[in-house]
């Protein structure tokens, strides 16, 4: 009887699993990718893209492409639920899909329901297409209106955070130098010179990025003071919320208020929450063995330690021997792994053990095609560095273009 593999995401995991699909088909088996996008961004070159560096194709995988290399059918949906007496995955849009084997790879998002405003006023660094789409939204409103100071605010000082800060006051700068000599040509009718665009960090710890070693987190420091970028460490955020005032219709002002446990206050103009991760509800509703924080746990096959016929990768799950940070490099050293368990289990063969890594070569771009490296106690900074990093992304893009012609392709 045909079987049916049901993927749910389209993940870094995902993706080299489909690709895989389509070099190695299993006859008999149907595939499925439920994703609620048709082009999933791949994490290592976001930082870049937000400051400018590549384009938006440059950074996307096209999954319809590579669903059509592998067989497999797609649908354009979000799943918010899994039956799993039934076997069935409910999404919101489409009737439930059966499934004989399932694979989770969806992320995860930061946990922003907990501070008072945050989920209603504050843009998420995921899902990476709405924080893509308020990105540019304001980068569209900066081009034109230059006269108008601009106040960002981030919350979150690990990696993340501190790589979004650096790349997006990079975009903003060249957005000022434009304007600066676009006015030029027109005689400087405003005083551009006086502008600049605001960036404030925060953290609720007394040093960045705790997941690194010192020397790291003092240089990055250091870079963030330089350009003026202003810490607010050890500052704990307990409220977002929305400023009603009167403003110019030209000209909105400032409309949304940080507040701190501290006491102190922070008027700006978008909020962006870049915190610890957390996992889709869903998950833990839906029945399946899952950690303290709400993620799939797994076994070293990458398989439910509840539910033998589901697997996961990537963010959203967490392997119960092999404790990890969440890190894109993870999900895509579990993309080969995953492929070969799902196949074996198809086949009803014994599973392969995974063991991840214990450490992973960190590269953090800083905004100016420099790049710092960190692994362990170790700590290199380079423009070097960001031109390795930069080769590295494009080699692991390349292997979603260009796909050979299978028997799948049409």
């Amino acid at each position: 009887m045909p079987q049916d593999l049901v993927l749910i995401g389209g993940g870094h995991t995902h993706a080299i699993v489909l690709k895989m699909f389509g070099i190695k088909p299993l006859p008999e088996v149907r595939l499925t990718l439920i994703s609620d996008v048709l082009h999933a961004p791949y994490s290592g070159m976001l930082p870049g893209h937000v400051a400018g560096f590549y384009g938006y194709e440059e950074c996307h995988i096209d999954l319809r492409s590579l669903a059509e290399f592998a067989g497999c059918q797609i649908l354009i949906d979000r799943a918010i639920a899994i039956d799993l007496n039934k076997n069935l995955v409910i999404c919101q849009t489409h009737p439930p899909v059966n499934f004989d084997l399932l694979s989770v790879d969806i992320g995860s998002t930061p946990a922003t329901l907990s501070v008072p405003g945050a989920a209603k006023y504050a843009i998420a660094a995921k899902p990476v297409p709405q924080f893509l789409a308020s990105w540019n939204q304001l980068i569209s409103e900066r081009q034109n209106h230059l006269q108008k100071p601009l106040r960002i605010a981030i919350v979150g000082g690990g990696a993340g955070g501190v790589e979004l800060a650096l790349n997006m006051q990079s975009r903003l700068g060249k957005e000022e130098v434009r304007g600066k000599k676009e006015e030029g040509r027109r005689k400087r009718e405003e005083n551009l010179e006086k502008l600049s665009s605001e960036i404030h960090l925060f953290h609720s710890g007394a040093e960045l990025m705790p997941a690194h070693n010192h020397r790291v987190r003092r240089r990055l420091q250091e870079i963030l003071i330089s350009r003026g970028i202003q810490l607010h460490l050890k500052e704990k955020v307990c409220a977002v919320k929305k400023i009603e005032r009167e403003t110019n219709p030209q000209f909105p002002i400032t409309n949304y208020q940080i507040s701190c446990k501290s006491g102190l206050e922070l008027e700006c103009d978008r909020i962006f929450w870049v915190t610890q991760a957390s996992a889709a509800n869903w998950i833990r509703e839906s029945g399946l063995a899952a950690d303290s924080n709400g993620f799939m746990q797994v076994n070293d096959c990458l398989q439910s330690v509840s539910h033998p016929n589901v697997f996961g990768a990537g963010d959203i799950a967490a392997m119960v021997n092999y404790p990890r940070p969440k890190a894109g490099v993870f999900a895509v050293r579990q993309g080969q792994p995953l492929f070969e368990n799902l196949q074996q289990f198809l086949l009803e063969k014994p599973l392969k053990p995974f063991a991840p890594q214990e450490q992973y070569l960190g590269l953090i771009g800083t905004g100016n095609k420099r790049a710092i490296a960190s692994r362990g106690s170790f700590m290199w900074e380079s423009a070097l560095l960001w031109y390795w990093k930069d080769w590295i992304d494009r080699q692991f893009m390349q292997k979603f273009s260009n796909l050979p012609k299978t028997s799948n392709t049409k």
